[in-house]
């Protein structure tokens, strides 16, 4: 099986390539339906969490509120640090157990969606990675049409994430998202006839 990390800064398109990777035939599993799940109530790393920060998180029903705990977190380096070392060892295991059951379902592609590929050190859990990428003045358009974001807003976000030069440098596959959908279309169809279809057909 070809395990595919895909990554990408926010507003480079990321989504959107998963999509069509996943209309290709491949698998995907998505970093934050992964967090989802780690995040279940009286699960590990669910009364680990609510230990490190206190009941204050918590809705009526138990659930983390993911608003508040990002609250906390977020702008915090210390505090962001301590709930990354909880979580992303658990959701690792996740994500490796789930790639355990579909190479035992004969899976031949899988892709694992995650924006904190790198710094949550899945790299070591697949085969090669993606990273989307778009001029930061494209995402800056883009946000803004999409979300009402301003300029400001966008870059704060592009600030907060991996260096854009790193996450290319440590990629083996950079996907240009420069154009429209249907360019993009035909560049990850393209990808995948290289890449993919000539690594995993029967010999």
């Amino acid at each position: 099986m070809l395990v595919i990390g895909l990554t990408g800064g926010i507003g480079t398109g990321k989504s959107e390539v998963t999509r069509m990777l996943e209309a290709l035939g491949a698998e995907v599993i998505n970093a934050d339906q992964v967090g989802h799940e780690a995040y279940k109530p009286d699960s590990e790393s669910w009364q680990e969490v609510v230990q490190a920060f206190g009941e204050d998180i918590l809705q009526p029903n138990r659930d983390i509120d993911r608003r508040k705990l990002g609250a906390i977190v977020f702008g915090d380096p210390d505090q962001l640090a301590k709930l990354n070392q909880i979580m992303h060892p658990r959701m690792a295991r996740i994500v490796s157990n789930q790639l355990e059951s579909l190479r035992r379902k004969d899976v031949k592609v899988a892709v694992v969606e995650a924006a904190l590929l790198f710094e949550a050190g899945w790299d070591s859990l697949v085969d090669e990675v993606w990273a989307t990428d778009s001029p930061v003045e494209t995402v800056i358009e883009r946000l803004g049409a999409r979300n009402g974001m301003s300029a400001e807003e966008v870059l704060k976000r592009v600030d907060s994430q991996m260096d854009r030069s790193e996450r290319l440098r440590r990629s083996q596959v950079v996907v240009d998202n420069v154009g429209d959908v249907a360019k993009l279309e035909s560049t990850v169809e393209k990808l995948w006839k290289i890449r993919v279809a000539s690594a995993t057909e029967s010999p």
